[in-house]
């Protein structure tokens, strides 16, 4: 048993494939509750509030819940060092403020769907990073799950980025498509630095510090570009969506997507992420009614048996 399995309380005789097991579920589940982000941003939009407006709230009313999570996991721990706070305001500035400011930007362009497939680009980027980084290399059964699973991603892709994606044109769809794209290299990075700092800090202090700094800049970022009466006109539906959007869709996959690193590591977390397409396009058809086309439909299918192949190499040799 692994030393990180043990940190976490899990019994020697389960095993690292049980905590293996477990990080898998927990990104999976952190996966579909990040997925509906998308959704809400988008009902959001149609009362006219703008992105750096509705990033503040979603921030707004997150950070109580953040700030008492980083209080909770520091009792009785060491101080952060000077390198530490180095690294948890890198990481909330990149991965949870540029990469989200960024995203709810490009959102405003794109179908929900189509934003979704973009950030799942995020393992093909984290395998970069950490070849760049680190000299990690992916195996084989990566490689091809990965090939199978990035076929469908692009499949869509290019029918929604041809036919402009949330009718907006092709031109806008292709601006908001790399704004998002944008946010997926931030995320990226995010996920491929904070496993050193996960395993050094803990994810649940991780998770709280640097998300109380990506709320402080949200915040500040909204009062020195928007006058304040702003906040007192907006619709009520913006502000039960942005509470909805603060707890479901930010905190509560934020901590999972955290734990699952700390047990599957970032890549394979990121690569289960990717069944928050499918939980994305399938919201957006229902809530949104956005169109389920036969390119979409097929893109799913690819992305789902990429999926398979890759968590089947995981589970015959657990990460460690």
């Amino acid at each position: 048993m692994n030393k990180t399995a043990a940190s976490l309380g899990i019994p020697p005789h389960d095993g690292a494939k049980k905590g293996y097991a477990t990080g898998l579920i927990l990104a999976t589940l952190g996966a579909i509750a990040f997925s509906g982000k998308a959704i809400i941003v988008k009902l959001a939009y149609r009362y006219g509030v703008d992105a750096i407006t509705l990033i503040m709230l979603r921030m707004l009313f997150a950070l109580p819940l953040f700030a008492v999570m980083a209080w909770w996991a520091g009792r009785g721990k060491p101080k952060l060092t000077s390198r530490d706070w180095f690294g948890v305001i890198g990481l909330g500035f990149s991965g949870y403020y540029l990469a989200s400011f960024l995203d709810f930007a490009g959102l405003a362009y794109i179908s929900a769907s189509f934003e979704r497939l973009i950030l799942y680009l995020n393992p093909t980027l984290v395998l970069l990073f950490g070849w760049l980084m680190y000299r990690r290399r992916a195996t084989r059964q990566q490689v091809l799950g990965m090939v199978v699973s990035y076929a469908g991603v692009l499949l869509v892709f290019g029918h929604e980025l041809w036919t402009g994606g949330s009718g907006k044109g092709g031109g806008a769809a292709a601006w908001g498509a790399f704004l998002v794209f944008l946010s997926a290299v931030s995320y990226a990075g995010y996920l491929v630095y904070s496993g050193e700092f996960v395993k050094r800090l803990g994810s649940l202090r991780l998770v709280g510090l640097a998300t109380t700094v990506a709320c402080v800049l949200c915040i500040l970022q909204f009062v020195l570009t928007r006058p304040m009466g702003v906040a007192f006109g907006l619709a009520p539906e913006v502000i039960w969506l942005s509470v909805l959007n603060a707890t479901l869709c930010t905190a509560v996959p934020v901590l999972m997507v955290m734990m699952a690193i700390e047990r599957i590591g970032p890549a394979v977390a990121a690569q289960t992420g990717m069944i928050g397409p499918l939980s994305t396009i399938l919201m957006g058809v229902v809530i949104l009614g956005e169109p389920f086309t036969p390119w979409i439909a097929a893109g799913t299918v690819l992305v789902i048996a990429g999926i398979f192949v890759f968590t089947r190499k995981g589970r015959q040799a657990p990460a460690r």
